[in-house]
């Protein structure tokens, strides 16, 4: 949204340039951050696992993108390399991405290297964002965008972000908004633009924008203008070209996070897990020994063998079906907890699928009863954990 004050100032992304006898138009959030959220909801609608970003500059688009769970591989090319290599650090894993996994493989890359030259690493994209990037072109480099990002890229997303000038009335018309760019789009000429490459490599395209103008000036259109483009035949080389075409690319940074598909680290969490449902288990056990809240009842080996009662009276249709599961148990000083009990956990049973898968996860690492069906532990030592 845009905000209108009397000063002499106006906003485009940073948020405010010197202007004299102009208004100031404050963007919130600002303009740059609404055309990243625009990509993070695409993303977030259609799922994408390979998603690249051509002028990807300090990489800021790609931090926001590497927190969504359905991508797989980002790439960022720029043709400025001192800034990928002071950004590609920020993008590194933290100790929460190895505390807390990942359930899918992620690999960051940044490229150094012109747009617009053909790199065969680039191809088979879900998707491909250009913010605010072709107006930086002159009118040879404009020529050859489409044919290496629509004809030979031909990823099955593209959305390309572009000032829309009709907005610049609202500020100083001499001059562009950026001192590098090269010409600026009113919005027919950009669709007229768009339409022409759509029709030419096959993909169809709707338009939008983000930086809605102040009230009164709505016929200006939106700050920033948006084509979101889509394949409508699917590329049948991308596949033979991506194993035998040329790597034009210079790789500045890269680097793979931890993930469930990883075996150490999927054993790690579910290790983690097991203990952390077994220990909350006992606990509540253990408050119900001290409330004399539990029956025993005699196990075949002579030993009283003790069920944890349930302790809410009216029970949900999930609570049932965990009734019919088998309960954790006490013989002696020993805890017991079936794994057909831990693996009815969502997240456990989400990741081994079975109590097989589970049992070879816990192999050599938490000690299983005889017949390896429960996790053993001791009822009153706090140490297992």
């Amino acid at each position: 949204m845009a905000e209108n004050n009397i000063e002499c100032n106006s906003v485009v992304d940073g948020n405010v340039e010197e202007v004299p006898n102009k208004k100031i138009i404050k963007f919130n959030p600002p303009l740059y951050k609404q055309r990243y959220q625009f990509v993070k909801k695409l993303v977030e609608q259609h799922q994408p696992k390979k998603v690249a970003d051509l002028g990807c500059g300090d990489a800021c688009l790609l931090m926001i993108l590497k927190y969504q769970k359905c991508i797989e591989e980002l790439v960022g090319v720029d043709i400025n390399e001192e800034r990928l290599k002071w950004n590609g650090s920020r993008l590194s894993p933290c100790m929460g991405d190895h505390l807390d996994p990942r359930e899918l493989d992620l690999v960051i890359t940044l490229y150094h290297g012109s747009v617009l030259e053909k790199d065969c690493r680039l191809l088979g994209f879900d998707l491909v964002a250009c913010i605010e990037l072709i107006e930086h072109f002159d009118s040879e480099d404009l020529a050859k965008f489409p044919e290496v990002v629509f004809g030979y890229m031909s990823p099955a997303m593209i959305v390309i972000s572009t000032p829309n000038s009709d907005f610049n009335s609202l500020f100083p018309s001499a001059v562009f908004r950026d001192s590098d760019h090269k010409f600026e789009w009113s919005r027919m000429q950009f669709q007229t633009w768009a339409l022409d490459v759509a029709n030419h490599y096959s993909y169809s395209v709707e338009f939008t924008g983000v930086g809605e103008p102040p009230a009164g000036a709505e016929d200006v259109g939106c700050c920033t203008q948006i084509g979101v483009f889509w394949k409508i035949a699917k590329a049948t080389e991308s596949a033979v070209l991506e194993h035998h075409g040329k790597h034009v690319y210079e790789v500045i940074y890269t680097t793979s996070y931890p993930s469930l598909q990883q075996m150490d680290y999927c054993r790690r969490v579910v290790t983690y897990l097991v203990y952390r449902e077994v220990n909350r288990m006992k606990r509540r056990y253990q408050v119900s020994l001290r409330q004399h809240e539990l029956e025993p009842e005699s196990a075949d080996n002579g030993n009283p063998k003790i069920h944890l009662r349930p302790s809410s009276p009216v029970l949900t249709e999930a609570d049932k079906a965990m009734e019919m599961i088998p309960q954790p148990f006490c013989i002696g000083d020993k805890f017991y907890v079936p794994l057909e009990r831990i693996i009815a956990y969502p997240r456990l049973g989400h990741i081994c699928g079975n109590v097989e898968k589970l049992r070879e996860f816990l192999a050599d690492v938490v000690e299983l009863n005889c017949d390896g069906s429960a996790v053993k532990v001791d009822l009153h030592d706090c140490g297992d954990y």
